[in-house]
This record gives structure tokens, sequence and C-alpha cells, in this order.
């Protein structure tokens, strides 16, 4: 180069501004066209294409693209001087720089191209019709070499197009390259992809002289298209030919053992991977790091990761994203901080890794942070973590921030969709996720199974059957209602909207039953009062291949509790222990709290409470408080309110159910004092509601409400009611009003309960063909009401259903399926 150069002297300095404003002209700024006059012709005014070729060299070992175009502008205002070899180096530039507009424009504009010229060009993303390049090459009559056939299989397999490269291996084999290394390697990647194993096999075995490329390359074409036991005999067979493991094999085989479950095995591969020093290599740690988070040992992985290096932002949003899988959000916000402390700059992987974590554990303060950081770092733009964002915000009860988020993500996607429609029906909003599921529609979204089990769940908290069968209509016309989750999200909406024997008619069409199956069913056994049905659900899945877990044991126990079953529930309960290992929670101690108090076993019930390993719950100490009540047990029911009220001062229903307890003994004096305690702690009690569906449209009463627009339809029907049930036998249960007035004003206040107005609308605008009327209640049904409902489904002939806050009562010819047992 030196023969070619010569020293600038102060007295050209104005030629060289010059010359910087000329190549400023061709799109770059003054700062490049001084740093890249050293090239220009007022530096060296004699170079020729083969200097220009040896300074384009250095422009792309220097990864200095922008040096490299200003030398392009030199070329030009010269007359275009390069030989081919020279063009072909400029073309590199331009494609290992990413500027694809230009290396295209340039190899259209080349006077002469040879397969140099168009592997070049290949090697980049500036062609996206690849057919059409090689097409192009084959024409012009160039040489067909394994460098042109490897470089264009690449092509296809980086533009998605991999299932065209038979195409390719036609000529392939034509020429005789099919026996190659280097093309049999990138033939079976090719095919890999594809899924045509046996094709890529058949490329392996017609190789000559195999090297550890190619059989890493069958290698991982066998585990990733899931032929893990093949993949291993594969493995055997590479060390029996004399082929020492490397990364890539080391790889393969943990991927193949885990997908086999052969953990064993893996821990071999693990050992051979210490032996041969491959445990510092990213992609064989990684791996290592899949077999221990999916045998659930966090230490080990831990151990794993702590002796990789630590500059690749892979592993640790690996172990970040593990860690919140499997509960551990704590170490992965942990493991988040030790890792912006060790300067590795997140990626959109790790964000919403760490902000999955922050969703589950419900850390909303944490979520508010990496929200900044987010925004900093500039991925608030980014579906996936703005998803995962949506979904801090809605798992904290910010469903506010959540929709404003979801409003200005410009590129929603149906995980978004579905993110917001699952956070309103955990908040039992259901009627505002049913209003997004339906613009979802509107907006031509692909919905998901996801998206129609939340659904599903929302018409399940509304009990609305008639919304559950337009969706499960929808469902069935995208193919979706087949799939497992759907089909459960069916049980449970049907079984929660009174109709179990529909539920079970889904369960029995499923093809696939897995736990939450099980569950859901046994689980709409239980809370319609069945709960000897719930046992012999339960006795048919212990014979099944699905095991039980918790939540089933959580079902069959409440099907005992509602049911009255006191020794199937003790037997359930042990065997949950002994037999099946499952240690009990707050929920599981709650039914069995229950169950022993209502079949008046109250010490028992008490001894239960004292013996948990841990502090009871409110929810354990209200169901003995109610249990204490239904036995007129004043002491167990003071020891229980006291309990309460020391974890939650205002917890409304222990001063309602002590206020009823002292009303039905007409202790009217502590009654006064309780009401006095809840007005100056302001406590209020929980109105009663009831409501009922028709036509799509909900309606709901309260105790003695007057401003429905049927009104006087509705008390026509009551009084009706009141005269046909007292000529039926009807006694009305005056200690079922818990104030201080006279019998009639009781008797009176008894037919505006709330339950009893729902049941006369749906009886004046419900037609007599409609054999079934539904009521839901917020509150537990009174026992005068539950006494007249079977009196009236015998007068009416009609299905009376009423789902209370704990459980179904249907009403069937003057029958109730709890047999008054509630």
């Amino acid at each position: 180069m030196i023969g070619f150069l010569r020293i600038i002297h102060v007295a050209e300095s104005r030629k060289l501004m010059i010359q910087c404003n000329r190549i400023r002209k061709c799109g770059f700024s003054v700062q490049t066209a001084e740093s890249s006059v050293q090239w220009s012709d007022s530096v060296v005014p004699c170079l020729d294409s083969h200097a220009y070729g040896t300074m384009l060299r250095r422009c792309i070992q220097k990864n200095d693209p922008v040096s490299a175009k200003a030398i392009h502008c030199d070329i030009l205002k010269k007359g275009n001087c390069l030989d081919l070899f020279a063009t072909n180096i400029l073309l590199n530039a331009y494609v290992k720089a990413g500027f694809d507009k230009d290396a295209l424009n340039l190899f259209d504009e080349m006077p002469e191209r040879n397969n140099v010229s168009y592997v070049t060009l290949s090697q980049g993303y500036a062609c996206q019709d690849p057919g059409g390049l090689y097409s192009r090459l084959h024409r012009e009559g160039h040489e067909l070499n394994p460098h042109v056939f490897t470089s264009f299989l690449k092509l296809f397999v980086s533009l998605d197009k991999a299932e065209i490269c038979w195409w390719l291996h036609s000529p392939i084999v034509k020429l005789g390259y099919d026996s190659n290394a280097f093309v049999g390697a990138a033939l079976i990647n090719a095919y890999s992809v594809c899924g045509s194993v046996d094709s890529a096999r058949s490329v392996f075995e017609g190789i000559l002289c195999k090297d550890i490329v190619v059989w890493a390359g069958i290698l991982s074409c066998y585990v990733e298209n899931g032929y893990f036991e093949d993949s291993l005999v594969l493995l055997s067979c590479m060390g029996m030919a004399g082929f020492m493991p490397n990364n890539y094999t080391f790889d393969a085989a943990l991927k193949a053992s885990i997908g086999l479950g052969a953990f064993d095995f893996a821990k071999g591969v693990h050992g051979q991977v210490l032996k041969t020093c491959y445990e510092l290599d990213p992609r064989v740690g990684v791996g290592l790091l899949q077999l221990y988070t999916q045998l659930g040992d966090m230490s080990d992985a831990f151990k794993v990761f702590n002796e990789m290096p630590k500059n690749d932002v892979v592993p640790w949003s690996f172990m970040i994203a593990r860690f919140c899988q499997n509960g551990f959000c704590n170490e992965a916000v942990d493991l988040f901080i030790r890792m912006r402390e060790a300067f590795v700059v997140p990626n959109e992987f790790t964000l919403s890794s760490i902000l999955n974590g922050c969703a589950i554990g419900k850390c909303s303060g944490l979520g508010e942070q990496l929200h900044g950081l987010v925004v900093k770092v500039g991925f608030d733009l980014d579906v996936y973590v703005s998803n995962a964002l949506i979904d801090v915000y809605a798992k904290c009860e910010k469903m506010d921030t959540a929709v404003k988020l979801f409003a200005e993500l410009s590129s929603k996607n149906v995980v978004s969709w579905n993110t917001v429609i699952v956070g309103y029906e955990n908040l039992g909003e259901g009627g505002k996720a049913l209003s997004m599921f339906r613009e979802a529609l509107r907006n031509q979204v692909s919905v998901t199974e996801v998206t129609f089990s939340s659904a599903l769940g929302a018409c399940a908290s509304l009990a609305s059957m008639e919304l559950g069968v337009q969706v499960q209509g929808l469902a069935i016309k995208t193919n979706n209602a087949k799939r497992v989750a759907v089909s459960n999200s069916l049980i449970d909406m049907y079984a929660k909207c009174g109709d179990i024997e529909v539920a079970q008619s889904v369960f029995s069409e499923m093809e696939t039953i897995d736990v939450a199956s099980w569950n859901a069913l046994i689980s709409g056994y239980s809370t319609h009062g069945l709960g000897r049905q719930a046992l012999r659900i339960f006795d048919i899945m212990k014979k099944s291949d699905c095991k039980p877990n918790g939540l089933t044991f959580l079902g069959v126990l409440s099907g005992c509790s509602n049911a009255g079953l006191i020794d199937q529930g003790q037997d359930c309960f042990e065997s949950m222990i002994c037999d099946h290992g499952i240690e009990p929670c707050l929920e599981h101690y709650t039914c069995m709290v229950r169950l022993l108090g209502r079949s008046g076993q109250l010490d028992k019930a008490m001894n239960l409470i004292e013996g948990i390993p841990y502090e009871p719950s409110v929810m354990i100490w209200r169901a003995m408080l109610s249990a204490s009540m239904n036995q007129n047990n004043e002491q167990f029911a003071r020891r229980s309110a006291e309990e309460i009220l020391k974890i939650n001062p205002k917890d409304e229903a222990t001063y309602v159910l002590l206020s009823n307890m002292y009303a039905g003994a007409k202790q009217w004096a502590n009654v006064a004092s309780i009401r006095k305690s809840m007005k100056e702690k302001g406590v209020k009690k929980e109105p009663g509601l009831s409501w009922i569906e028709h036509q799509g449209d909900v309606h709901f009463f309260s105790v003695g409400s007057s401003d429905h627009p049927d009104m006087k339809l509705i008390n026509g029907m009551l009084e009706w009611l009141n005269m046909k049930a007292t000529r039926a036998g009807y006694v009305p249960d005056r200690n079922a009003v818990l104030l201080d007035m006279d019998d009639e004003e009781k008797d009176k206040r008894l037919w505006v309960h709330s339950e009893r107005l729902a049941l006369a609308y749906g009886l004046v605008r419900m037609p007599s063909s409609r054999n079934r009327i539904l009521i839901m209640k917020n509150l537990r049904i009174c026992s005068d009401c539950h006494s007249a409902m079977k009196v009236i489904s015998s007068i009416v002939q009609r299905d009376l259903v009423i789902r209370d806050m704990n459980r179904f009562h249907h009403f069937h010819a003057g029958v109730c399926s709890c047999d008054d047992h509630w």
C-alpha cells in the first residue's frame, strides 16, 4: 500500500475539505467524510482495482462499512475502475454490513458476475427470492460447486423456505456432490427444518467421509424432530466410528435424554461433559440447566449456572424464567438484580420472564419499577414484554392500568386479548370479560382455546347458560370445542349454571381426560350436593391413569360436607395424607371443620383446628362459628368469633352471624350492641341479592325491592303463590326473620325475600314450556325460603334451581336435592 500513497501537505488542506463535502453529498456526515478521505483521489490519485480491493478487505476486517461506502463513492467518481474480483469484495462488504438494498443494486449493476458474486449475495438477506437467484445463476452458466450449493441451501433455511431444498437435491446428486460432507451437512440441516427425517438420514448415509459436523447435524435433526431414542443410538454409532463428542453433540444428547425422561443417562452425559471440559460452553451449559430445572433440582441447576461464563444474557434469562415457573419468584428477582450488577443487558425474554415472576407473586411495586426499566431500554413497544406488563397489572388487580397499556399497544396479538379477558375473569368481572371477548371477535382476532376457556369461565361466574351455549357454539365452529381446556371449562360452566347432567355429558364425550377434567366434574357434583355421585366419580378416577391432587380431594371433601357423609369424608381425609402423601392445606381443614361441625361433633372440630400445624385462617374459624350457631353452642361460637376478629377486626360476616345468633335467641340488647359496634368500626353488612337471567338480560332483586318495571305482576304472582302454598300446608318459619317485629309483619317480610321476588319474575315472564328456572343468590338461602321453594315446586310443576353462596338446591315435586342438609 505504501507505494500507492503520498504525504498530504498543509497546502492541500483546502482540497481535502472540498473532497469531504463531495463525499457528504453521497449520503455521509462530515465526520464520516473526513475519516474516509484517506482513500480519496486527493490523497491517492493513482489507485487501481487491486489497491481498492485491498482497502475494501481492510474495511471488512475492521467492520467499518461506512468507510467502505465512502470508497465506493470515490470509485464511482473515477468511472468504476473495479474488476470482478474487487467488485465481489465490495459486494461482500455491503452484505456483511446489512446494507441489503445497496448490495442488491450493486449486484444488478455489475457488468459481469461469477459464482462468487452469487454466493456472496446469498450470504445476506438482500435477496428474498432465492429460487429466482439460483435460476439466474444457472441461466448465466456459472459453475455449480459445493460452495454454491451450500450457500443456497443455507439461504433457503434462513428465509423459511427450507421445504424447496429438494429442488437443489437433484442437481447435487447429478453432479456427484451428494457424497460431499460439506454439502451433505447443509442438506441434512435443510431437511431437518422441514421435518423430513428420512430424507436427512438418506443424505447422511450417502456421505462417504463423514466428519463431526455431519454427525452433529444428523443428531440435531433427530432430536429436533422428536426421534430421541434413535438419536441416542446414532450417538453410540458416532462413538464407535471414533469421533469424540463436541458441544453440538453434547447438546443433542442432553435434549434427547431429557425428552425420553432418561435423567440418569443425562447425568452420565454431564459426567462426560466435565471430563472433556465442555461445561463452560454456553450451548452445553444451557442444556445442563434444562436438565436440572426439568428435574426440579434448582439447587444443582444454580451450581451449573454459577460455573458458566456470565457475559451472555441467555443463561441469565433461562434461569430467571425457570425460577419463576417453579414458584421461586424471590430467587428470580435476586438473580435479575445480580444480572444488572454484572452489567449484562436484559433482552425481551429476560424482561418477559421477570415480569411473569412479578405477576405470579403479585409484586405490584417491583412490576412498576420494571415498567420504568422497560421504557428506558426501549422494549415498551415489544408485544411480548407489553403482554407480560399487562399480566402484572391484571394479577395485581390494577385492571385500569392493564387496560390502558392494552389500548396503547399498537401490535396486539391474541395473547394480549387473552391477558385482559383472563384478568377481568379472575377479578369476578364476568360482564367486562365477555365484553372484551366480543370486541376480540369484532376485531377478527384468531381466538384460541385460552380465549374460549376464559369466556366460558366468565359465563360460569355470571351463571349465564344462554351466553355459555353461544360461546360453546362458536368453539365448535372454530374447532376448539374438543380441546381439553375448553371441555374442562364447559364442564365447569354447565355445573355452575345448574345443569350437572350436561356437564356429565360433556365429560363423557371427551377423548382426552386430564386431572383438571376429573376435578371439574367432582367439584360440580359436590356443589350440587350430590356427594355420593362425587365419591363414585372419584373411585372411577383412582382406577384411571390420572393421579388425584389436592384439588381433587378438596372437591370430594366438599361433597361429603354438603351431603353430610361424615365417615366417607374422614376416610378420604386420612387417605389423602397416608395413601397419597398430600399435605392438607387450609381449604381441606375448612371442609373437615364444616363436615364435623354440621354433624354435631363440635369437640372433634375444635380439636382438629387446634392440631393444625399452622395458623388457622378466617375461613376455618368462620366454618366453626357457623357450625356452633347451628348447634346452638354459644361457647364455641364466641370463641370462634373472637379468633376471627383477632385476624380481621372488620370481618362483616362474623358480626352478622353473631347478630343472627343473638336475634334467634331474642337477645335484642346484644343484637343492638353488635350493630352499634359495626357502625363504630365502619363495618357494613353485604345486602342480600338474587338475580335471574331472561333473554340475555340479568334482573336483580333485593329484599322488599319495588323498583322493577314488572313489580305489579311480581306482587300479583307472590300473592297467588302465598295463597296456594298456604292451602298446600306451608307454615312460615318466623325464626328466619331476625328482626324485632310482630308475626304479621314477619310473614309479610318473608314473602318479599329476594329469591322469591326473582322466582315470581321468572314465573311471570318465562313460558311454561321452560321447565327449569335458575336463580342465583349471593348469600345463604334462609330456612323459610327453602321450605317455601319445596312447596312452590309442586304447585307450579317446574324444577326450581337456586345457587346460594355455598351450593345448589334443586327443588322438584316438593323435594330438595340437599335432603334438608345444608
